[in-house]
């Protein structure tokens, strides 16, 4: 009777030890069964040709031992739009009891996945039939994130998590100088982030169930009609055949100012995802932080807003010869004649906290990387990855540095978004506020 009551609380001391969390991981194909259109670029003239590897929506459910949750959410895609990243927030949130700060979504921006209908419209002229498929297409998509969500809960199991942290260097910084401006080239003396942080999940077994990795780089290095992840598709990949069984899953970093180098390619996608799969096999084998829990997660939204425009600028712009710019005039006249506010945008802000171990932090669109520089200098303490793309993928955020530059990113991006133009001056002043706020209210000290 001794030796099994020791027995006992050897099992009960060894899990709250060593389970302090559950974990469970789930994935939804997200390929296309027909050609679509792909978004990014405004230069393709025709939908999809094949699949070079197929997309998903994978999510990681996590619960500590005092229930506080966290669910990631990855899609292989440019981004969600509103509408679909706040459905399928409403459908998680009722079926499984959660705060909308438990559930942080994430998109790789890959180039080379099907519109997401209605986000970036103006660079697209899609025909009645195309318009169904792409309205089909973002309905199973909204599905699909809600049932990968309700897969990974099904699947949880006590778990530990650990983190560690490697290297990729092939993203540049883009922003180029030149006489005329600011322009997409290669800039090396810009600021960049070569890391690659790691979270890796294992049953009470030592069985690897999820690996999740970052990096902060733009996925654009092939421009190609053929479905893919670009290079965070091919690493993930790489990562599933180093660990067979588990999920690899890519969370985007502040890579809006950053490039792949070289590009041009699929075989060069294939080459960089190679590199960032090296990079977390490297990080996986070298020295691990055992995350500890509570998970402490915050969520808010700040209001960002817009530089007021003449709406005769856009009038100009409707008679012009630029295709974009009238698009793009046309959706803001419509609204300025209804008389909607188009002065603001509402912009979430969200972190997530392992103990004092691991913290990400989520920032809404295609963030540059002077935010994730400023989060950590704003608070130097915390073992902290910044995430750009997550929530929804509406536009840039500039930083007020680039935004004074001009150039890609703070100004004609705006026309292809459908947005009425550059960000106010304190524009980096409001996401940064939001950030001490979602920070702090995790424990985090500055």
């Amino acid at each position: 009777m001794k030796k099994c009551s020791v027995l006992v609380f050897c099992l009960v001391l060894f899990t709250s030890v060593n389970g302090q969390f559950r974990a469970g991981v789930a994935r939804k194909s997200i390929t296309p069964d027909t050609p679509m259109w792909l978004s990014g670029y405004a230069s393709r003239t025709q939908p999809s040709t094949g699949v070079q590897h197929d997309i998903w929506v994978k999510a990681l459910a996590i619960e500590d031992n005092n229930k506080n949750r966290i669910v990631i959410v990855t899609t292989d895609i440019l981004g969600l739009s509103h509408d679909i990243s706040e459905e399928a927030a409403r459908r998680v949130i009722k079926a499984h009891g959660m705060e909308r700060s438990q559930l942080l979504m994430n998109s790789s921006h890959t180039h080379s996945a099907p519109v997401i209908w209605p986000a970036l419209s103006v660079i697209f002229d899609l025909n009645q039939a195309d318009q169904q498929a792409a309205m089909r297409y973002a309905e199973k998509l909204t599905d699909s994130i809600v049932e990968a969500v309700a897969l990974s809960f099904a699947d949880m199991v006590p778990a530990q998590l650990s983190y560690g942290r490697g290297e990729a260097g092939f993203s540049v910084n883009r922003r180029e100088a030149t006489d005329k401006g600011v322009v997409i080239g290669i800039n090396a003396e810009g600021p960049v982030d070569h890391s690659v942080p790691v979270l890796k999940v294992t049953d009470m077994t030592g069985k690897v169930k999820a690996i999740l990795f970052g990096y902060t780089c733009h996925n654009t290095t092939s421009r190609t009609y053929l479905i893919n992840g670009d290079y965070s598709g091919f690493a993930q990949l790489e990562v599933e055949k180093m660990y067979p069984g588990a999920t690899a899953m890519y969370i985007a970093g502040c890579g809006a100012d950053q490039n792949p180098n070289p590009r041009g390619t699929l075989e060069l996608a294939a080459e960089h995802g190679k590199t960032l799969a090296d990079a977390v096999g490297k990080a996986l084998n070298g020295e691990l932080i055992t995350l500890r829990p509570p998970v402490r997660t915050s969520y808010t939204v700040t209001d960002l807003h817009f530089k007021p425009v003449d709406p005769a600028v856009y009038r100009n712009e409707m008679t012009g010869s630029d295709i974009y710019m009238q698009r793009r005039a046309r959706l803001i006249l419509e609204a300025y004649n209804k008389g909607w506010d188009m002065s603001t945008y509402k912009y979430p802000v969200q972190a997530v906290r392992f103990n004092k171990d691991f913290t990400i932090l989520g920032l809404t669109g295609e963030v540059v990387i002077d935010y994730a520089i400023a989060a950590r200098k704003r608070f130097p303490g915390e073992n902290m990855f910044v995430a750009g793309y997550c929530t929804e993928v509406q536009c840039y955020i500039p930083s007020k540095r680039i935004l004074s530059e001009g150039g890609y990113e703070p100004e004609s991006s705006m026309i292809y978004y459908g947005f009425p133009g550059p960000f106010s001056e304190n524009v980096e002043e409001k996401v940064m506020d939001a950030v001490t706020l979602v920070m702090k209210r995790t424990g985090a000290k500055r």
